[in-house]
């Protein structure tokens, strides 16, 4: 980030991609998590799952799983309580360290992302991937990626 003081205002041509990027971030999430709800999931709830169905043992600790969702610790504990009253997911304690927990998607959690899990795709490709041409979506990943690297390395300095 910039320290000098004197303030480099975005010209009308950033502003618009920035605009429009806002735009495209929270429009799409709004219709993602509106194409998630007769399932009875937020968005939230579905990278849970995605991250937990993805893992070794389909398990992940506590804070890894915050880590890779960025959530907060308290935030995610009330989202995994969501899902074990659902039982979607349950708690384990740790084995090697008695304070730490893993989260630990159920066979009804993985039934779920098995049913689920085709309409969200369908959704992706409805509401972005199919409204681009394979050229545009390969220059949109060069261009994004960037940035994704940037703002983890960011992460990872706080």
């Amino acid at each position: 980030m910039e320290t000098d003081t004197a303030t480099r205002w975005l010209t009308a041509a950033e502003q618009r991609a920035w605009r429009t990027h806002l735009d495209v971030s929270r429009l799409l999430t709004h219709q993602l998590e509106r194409d998630l709800q007769p399932f009875g999931l937020t968005i939230n709830d579905y990278e849970i799952l995605v991250n937990l169905s993805e893992s070794e043992d389909r398990r992940m600790r506590m804070s890894d799983l915050a880590a890779a969702t960025l959530q907060s610790k308290s935030r995610l504990s009330h989202q995994i309580t969501r899902l074990e009253n659902a039982g979607l997911v349950v708690r384990e304690h740790c084995e090697s360290d008695r304070r730490g927990l893993f989260a630990v998607v159920t066979d009804l959690g993985m039934e779920t992302m098995q049913k689920v899990s085709p309409h969200h795709v369908a959704s992706v490709r409805a509401h972005f991937i199919d409204l681009l041409s394979p050229e545009a979506l390969a220059e949109l990943h060069t261009s994004l990626a960037p940035i994704a690297d940037h703002l983890r390395d960011c992460r990872g300095k706080a």
